[in-house]
């Protein structure tokens, strides 16, 4: 009888699920709606939707019958935590074995390929995880947007509209930052910017103008250069922050990067430099996507060591 595994990404805009074989060959993929939240009647019923639409599909793709397949061991990541998650899981998805857990997991799992190592994830926020050998875990940062992820996308456009602020002020230098995040938003100033930010502005769409950053350094922004250069620098610091008490300095370990800003060649240059300079470990791109990651954890859940093979596209 085939025996089959399966993979989820629960995230904030949307859910992944890969299924493979016991040999590791990826026969399925769904996707879904986000699954992030669970409290109340409405969001219960839109984690149920997204969880069973997306393994749905890629049981459908699997040519698995989805209402009577149980599998040999699945994995779930979610954004936010899998504590409120964890019961409603097992009422969707029938196994013989569970892994619930976050999402720097599963990012770590498919970022190094399954192997022990350290993700750093730069997207809206940002956050780095790691795990040794011995399965000792650790984290840094992921803080939320007000007490911390430094060197995600949110804080890059908040060191922008600083910097623009400062400047319009006349306590700053000068910068392109400013004509192009006026330019970009349709503001008449640099403070009336700041007012609509406040206002309630979604922080996805905040984030979305911190590649205003990266065009200004490109034009010789000197303003522009720094403030990716010390977001570079605050994201080698988390990896700092995991690496110490799982490490040994001079101890070979993947240090993999993951998420939007590291678009930036300049941002990600400079993460490179300061991983290499300060922890002696070459940065590199994440081998696989989180729902890949998550695939890899159902195998190992059940001792299984097979490498993927024919993985999909998450994007």
């Amino acid at each position: 009888m085939p025996r089959f595994y399966l993979g989820v990404d629960g995230g904030q805009s949307s859910t992944t699920a890969l299924i493979a074989d016991d040999t590791g060959h990826v026969v399925g993929r769904g996707r879904g709606g986000p699954c992030n939240h669970v409290s109340g009647p409405e969001g219960k019923a839109k984690f149920a939707a997204a969880i069973a639409g997306c393994v749905a599909e890629a049981c459908m793709q699997a040519d698995i019958d989805s209402n009577s397949v149980v599998f040999v061991s699945v994995c779930l990541g979610f954004s936010g935590g899998a504590e409120d998650k964890d019961r409603y899981s097992r009422e969707l998805i029938r196994s013989e074995k569970y892994k619930i857990t976050h999402d720097a997991e599963i990012a770590l799992a498919g970022a190094t390929a399954g192997e022990p190592g350290i993700v750093v994830i730069a997207g809206t926020g940002s956050v780095a995880f790691g795990r040794n050998a011995a399965g000792k875990t650790g984290r840094a940062g992921g803080w939320g947007y007000i007490f911390g992820d430094e060197g995600g996308a949110f804080d890059l456009t908040r060191r922008a509209l600083r910097a623009s602020l400062q400047f319009e002020e006349g306590w700053g230098p000068p910068t392109s930052l400013y004509r192009l995040l006026l330019g970009a938003t349709a503001a008449t100033s640099a403070n009336a910017l700041l007012h609509d930010f406040y206002a309630g502005v979604p922080r996805a769409k905040v984030a979305g103008f911190s590649k205003l950053v990266t065009l200004a350094a490109a034009e010789g922004d000197d303003v522009a250069h720094d403030i990716l250069n010390d977001a570079a620098t605050e994201l080698a610091r988390l990896a700092g922050g995991v690496f110490k008490p799982l490490f040994s300095l001079g101890q070979d370990v993947h240090v993999a990067y993951i998420g939007g800003v590291f678009q930036s060649e300049i941002l990600r240059n400079e993460f490179v430099r300061r991983v290499l300079e300060t922890l002696r470990c070459r940065a590199h791109p994440a081998c696989f996507g989180p729902a890949a990651g998550a695939l890899l954890e159902a195998l190992r859940l059940d001792g299984n060591r097979s490498q993927l093979r024919q993985i999909p596209d998450e994007k």
